[in-house]
């Protein structure tokens, strides 16, 4: 399927300045007072993005990007995409974004397709269940009726990494890896244990379960005991579990900052707004000051690569998470609000700016703090990180996201992904029990029995 851009939202006006000959194009044109500037704007982005996608075409792979990139980014493209709809209401790309999700779910509904098994993190699971995440949250058009529904994948992928929590090293946490066979597996990181604390918080949220709150903070606490995060909020990378974690690779990433972000405002609204969450929340906004340029106000930029052209392929998408994360941390955590719009209208208007490049004059560069000033690069990352930034900016007119209580159509499993099996390519292998697991004697059983419509928990 070739896209076309909807004629509603054709492509936001382009600066263009004709001198001798030459066409100097300035950007996409983004006016942040005007609604409708923004939508264009964002369609335009999500347009060049979009393009980049070939799975849906004659002898690809549904739901996956060409090289370079990996299985994990085009799950958070398509979370992006969710994103795009719900602020926008432009549903062009929904029926793809949807063949997408679906074809990725494996054998077991839980997002552990058997061709990943080389590769997939516990953080690369988590990005694809956060998007299922956010069409539940977001109200994103239901699977058909045979299909897994939204809100049942994320709490499959739930399920599935709090029976992978491991007390043999460290005292707890998740690994970066899955597969023990896979580079990373001696590696525990803020963002495999980031992405889970954030499932568990928005599940607690979306379904009133105290169950999934009791994991945010459980996640949120071991995350504190070996330091991954310190006293101001600052989030390290993560630390190898040879020294039990006790030398943590103290270099920080956008992206980290923001899975955090989330999950403690959520945490704060399910709370019912407690002082402590209300701090955690400032304290984690506080830190990202560290992401937005000493030399523009307020734009944002990767610290650890950016200023030397030394970020890879995934890198090049962090500042689309946080960029999303902090705006959907304004809807539950409402006293962030200013602060929050301060960082992103600012960023906004670069990013907009620093899609000059291309033949099109709409390519989207990394360095929005170079201005109109195209910095040569383009990818998916990069037309990512301007589509969120830009579409967050909308934030404020858009419907708060929607819980089982206030109108939420999602239909969930409480007991998705909880049987153990993984499969890979050939074989299937049993994981180590729920029981074996889970530490402290901590076991969470979940069942679903169905008595008058209704859904009763047992926990052990």
């Amino acid at each position: 399927m070739l896209f076309s851009q909807p004629a509603r939202l054709r492509w936001s006006r382009i600066g263009v300045l004709l001198f001798l000959g030459e066409t100097l194009v300035t950007g996409i044109e983004l006016n942040l007072t005007d609604i409708v500037s923004i939508k264009a704007a964002a369609s335009t982005v999500a347009y060049d993005m979009m393009k980049t996608y070939t799975g849906n075409q004659t002898g690809q792979t549904l739901g996956l990007l060409p090289e370079p990139y990996f299985w994990w980014e085009a799950g958070a493209m398509f979370g992006s995409m969710i994103d795009y709809y719900y602020y926008t209401e432009d549903d062009t790309y929904n029926d793809v974004v949807s063949q997408a999700l679906l074809s990725q779910i494996g054998p077991n509904a839980d997002y552990m397709p058997p061709a990943q098994s080389n590769d997939e993190g516990n953080d690369d699971q988590g990005f694809w269940g956060m998007a299922a995440m956010s069409a539940a949250e977001q109200n994103f058009p239901n699977p058909p009726s045979d299909q897994p529904q939204w809100l049942a994948l994320a709490q499959a992928v739930f399920n599935s990494q709090a029976m992978r929590w491991d007390t043999t090293t460290c005292k707890g946490g998740l690994r970066w890896q899955i597969f023990t066979f896979n580079s990373g597996y001696t590696y525990k990181n803020s963002i495999s244990n980031g992405v889970f604390f954030n499932l568990a918080a928005r599940l607690a949220q979306y379904t009133g379960n105290q169950t999934y709150a009791d994991w945010a903070v459980k996640t949120w606490d071991w995350v504190n005991s070996v330091s991954f995060m310190d006293s101001e909020y600052e989030i390290f990378d993560g630390a190898g579990d040879a020294a039990n974690c006790t030398q943590p690779n103290k270099i920080r990433w956008t992206y980290n900052a923001g899975v955090y972000l989330l999950g403690a405002a959520t945490m704060y609204s399910f709370t019912n707004q407690s002082s402590m969450w209300a701090e955690r929340v400032e304290g984690l906004l506080n830190a990202t000051d560290f992401f937005f340029s000493p030399n523009q106000t307020n734009v944002m930029y990767e610290t650890a690569c950016e200023p030397y052209g030394t970020c890879d392929t995934d890198q090049l998408s962090f500042k689309a998470y946080l960029s999303r994360w902090m705006a959907a941390s304004t809807q539950v955590a409402p006293f962030i609000y200013d602060a929050v719009m301060l960082k992103l209208q600012a960023s906004a208007t670069a990013a907009a700016q620093q899609c000059s490049g291309g033949p099109t004059g709409t390519t989207c560069g990394q360095k929005w703090t170079d201005g109109t000033t195209w910095d040569g690069t383009s990818g998916v990352g990069q037309q990512m990180s301007a589509l969120e930034v830009i579409q967050s900016n909308l934030v404020k007119n858009s419907t708060p996201p929607v819980t089982a209580a206030t109108g939420g159509t999602s239909k969930g499993n409480p007991a998705a992904g909880s049987s153990g099996t993984v499969m890979l390519s050939g074989t299937t292998i049993t994981q180590i029990t729920l029981a074996e697991k889970i530490s402290a004697g901590f076991i969470t059983a979940f069942a679903c029995i169905m008595a008058g419509g209704g859904v009763v928990w047992i926990v052990a």
